[in-house]
């Protein structure tokens, strides 16, 4: 005899009567008995439909040439049936999913998802997240410690903390930038700069009465501006690569087979000086803002605004709808050290959106935790002291 949906039920017989043994099953295992999740290894091209540029075959390419290695799945999300479980509106998803590996220490792997999975099931996203891992983890390195996941679902509703095992957890930072500033460049060129900020607006057009000229740079520019990036990295006390790493991104953008993006280099010049230059990707109908460099010289003239408007511009005459400013903090207050960065891209557009950010489904907690107070003490070293080391140094030389 079957009990009612929801229970777990037995029945016996005695004395005249049916007996029925039902235990409530509590709501996370209904949630997790309706999600299937199943991932098959497909080609790189495979991706190439990704809306995210970060999860495109091309992103595996570039990153396997620099100290990755690229796992290309095709991950189908579905529940028991579509009317069994009509709240499951991701229900019957197939999309594509990068996840990269990494060595470290030699012995061990950590895997990463650059702003993925795609697919936010809006309920039951911790259970969502440890049943993909665990899908995934036959497919990974045996050495794999954790898979990191960096969620481009927007920050609303329930929270991808996992109930169950393995168990999703925040991870001690944030791979990639979790807010950001998009701007809406659909409508006329005339209507986005009205949207802007009255300051923006007024500094975008400083820089042109003042002669600032942007231009495209090519190969032979990238010694120029990775000098120039130098200098930003030194005064804004910011990590970069090295310049391998931006030039195998322009050669990427050239050799990938399937379908990528269209990267340039802005650069903005005062005569014959340049002031700054910014690295841009045009993905599809989404623009981004990747990397920016820029002089402490002649800031008065405003090249940053004008290298921002140029990108906008390309990126609307390149069928883009939506310009990406990539990163701000999360908010606005005056106190945090990118207070200006928040000010300067909020001046572009007032949409900021915040997403949840990275967390990690560990494998092996144990080590996983070792590795992660690992992880704490050198975030804290490369924020802080070192910043107040190269600070000190500065002052000395003064």
């Amino acid at each position: 005899m079957r009990g009612q949906a929801g229970r777990d039920c037995e029945s016996r017989e005695g004395q005249g009567e049916v007996i029925i043994k039902c235990r409530q099953e509590r709501p996370a295992e209904s949630r997790r008995q309706r999600q299937q999740v199943s991932v098959h290894p497909v080609s790189l091209s495979f991706l190439d439909d990704s809306d995210e540029m970060l999860q495109s075959g091309f992103w595996g390419q570039f990153k396997q040439a620099h100290g990755w290695e690229a796992h290309p799945f095709s991950v189908t999300f579905a529940g028991e049936a579509a009317a069994a479980a009509p709240m499951d509106r991701a229900a019957g998803r197939t999309f594509g999913m990068l996840v990269l590996t990494r060595r470290f220490f030699r012995m061990f792997s950590l895997a990463y998802v650059p702003f993925g999975p795609a697919l936010d099931p809006v309920e039951g996203r911790g259970e969502f997240l440890s049943n993909l891992a665990r899908a995934l983890r036959i497919h990974l390195p045996r050495t794999t410690l954790f898979l990191r996941f960096d969620l481009p679902w927007r920050r609303t509703g329930e929270s991808p903390l996992a109930s169950a095992r393995p168990r999703a957890t925040k991870a001690a930072s944030n791979m990639q930038p979790p807010d950001t500033v998009i701007v809406d460049i659909a409508p006329p060129l005339e209507q986005v700069l009205a949207s802007m900020k009255s300051k923006t607006r007024y500094n975008v057009r400083l820089s042109g009465k003042k002669g600032v000229m942007v231009s495209e740079g090519g190969p032979h520019d990238i010694d120029r501006w990775y000098a120039l990036y130098q200098e930003t990295s030194s005064r804004d006390r910011i990590a970069i690569h090295s310049r391998a790493y931006y030039q195998g991104l322009f050669h990427a953008s050239q050799s990938y087979p399937g379908v990528k993006p269209a990267v340039k280099l802005l650069l903005a010049r005062h005569g014959e000086e340049l002031l700054a230059g910014n690295i841009v990707a045009f993905w599809k109908n989404r623009a981004a803002y990747l990397y920016g460099a820029s002089s402490g010289e002649k800031r008065n003239l405003m090249p940053t605004y004008a290298l921002q408007w140029e990108a906008i511009r390309m990126a609307r005459e390149a069928g883009c709808t939506s310009y990406d400013l990539y990163g701000v903090p999360p908010q606005p207050d005056p106190d945090h050290p990118m207070f200006g960065l928040y000010q300067f891209k909020t001046g572009f557009s007032d949409c900021v959106v915040e997403r949840w950010g990275t967390w990690d489904v560990p494998f092996r907690p144990v080590l996983y935790s070792l590795y992660r107070a690992a992880e704490a003490v050198r975030m804290l070293y490369y924020r802080k002291i070192r910043k107040r080391l190269r600070a000190r140094g500065r002052a000395a030389d003064a």
